[in-house]
């Protein structure tokens, strides 16, 4: 019997996945299976005649069974409270999670509903005021639940402190972006001092809620998808999220700054209409954009080996750090 090298990293085949998931959920025989998405965790999209799937297969690096689990409670919740969301199905026995025994060891599996509908990047009147609407809709669900398994949690020891510990190694010869961060992060906690946030909505976030995230169909319906970052923190995460589209779309000079603030104010006002936001809360949207950026340049690190390599170059560290910078002229006031 040949003995294999050890793995960190393995693609699942798809044709092998095409028939595990036919046979275990049952699905018509003629259903194909294709790898939509090599990632920190990957994406292959089933489909037939009739129906499409999604099956996200994880990596236990990145996220361990238990955090599965939690993902999976909190999308049935969510659909269960009539939120359109890519909702997991199970198999013929009831399982919601499939494992997996790849070279690098074990690596679970959920098959998802297929979200219906298209990303929509220019995004009209009516489909910001039903995203803001749908969003605050979410929440109501999300605020109200504990849910049974762990997810991570968004505060500033997880978004600001832990990962600048983490990074320091890599900022080792980029000493002066190094220095900007941990000034600027110390920045926001101190004004989030000036907030009352006890009165914050607090509950499990998306933390990504970006276009890529969600589809709109032809009558207008959105579905989220995507729930990987999922996690407990402020609500208004959700919001500092989808305000990261207007700053990259401005960047990328593809929308001008009066349209963006425009576009970013019909969304908030739609999404008051059904939770309305403190006036702390609306200012803490543009400083928790802060702890994003450098949130996701800790994900980059640690995903440095199987995943994002070809991002976390000096140049790049360095461009990100650029555009926090940009971030704080644009939003901040400190």
């Amino acid at each position: 019997m040949q003995n294999f090298f050890p793995a960190q990293y393995s693609t699942l085949s798809a044709a092998a996945l095409n028939n595990y998931i036919i046979e275990a959920y049952g699905l018509d025989p003629a259903t194909t299976c294709h790898l939509l998405i090599r990632n920190v965790s990957d994406t292959y999209i089933l489909e037939n005649d009739s129906k499409k799937y999604i099956l996200k297969i994880y990596r236990d690096a990145h996220r361990k069974r238990s955090e599965i689990e939690g993902e999976v409670e909190l999308l049935n919740i969510l659909k269960a409270n009539g939120n359109r969301v890519s909702y997991p199905l199970s198999d013929i026995e009831g399982k919601y999670i499939q494992q997996f025994n790849a070279i690098e060891g074990l690596r679970n599996g959920v098959l998802l509903a297929f979200a219906e509908g298209k990303v929509v990047l220019d995004l009209g009147d009516q489909q910001l005021i039903r995203l803001g609407q749908d969003i605050a809709k979410m929440h109501q669900t999300t605020a109200a639940i504990k849910l049974n398994y762990p997810r991570p949690v968004f505060d500033f020891e997880t978004t600001l402190f832990q990962p600048l510990r983490d990074l320091k190694p890599h900022f080792a010869e980029m000493r002066e972006e190094f220095d900007y961060l941990n000034n600027i992060a110390n920045k926001v906690v101190k004004k989030f001092e000036e907030f009352d946030t006890s009165a914050f909505s607090y509950g499990y976030c998306h933390y990504d809620f970006l276009p890529k995230n969600f589809h709109f169909d032809e009558q207008g319906n959105i579905t989220f998808f995507d729930f990987d970052f999922s996690g407990e923190g402020y609500l208004v995460n959700d919001l500092m999220t989808f305000l990261n589209h207007y700053f990259f779309h401005q960047l990328n000079n593809l929308i001008t700054k009066e349209q963006a603030e425009k576009d970013f104010d019909t969304f908030l006002q739609a999404y008051q209409e059904i939770r309305p936001l403190t006036d702390d809360e609306l200012k803490a949207i543009y400083y928790l954009g802060i702890t994003f950026h450098i949130f996701f340049l800790k994900f980059f690190y640690d995903n440095y080996d199987d995943w994002s390599n070809i991002f976390l170059t000096p140049r790049y560290t360095k461009h990100r750090v650029s555009l926090i910078k940009k971030w704080e002229e644009q939003y901040c006031n400190f």
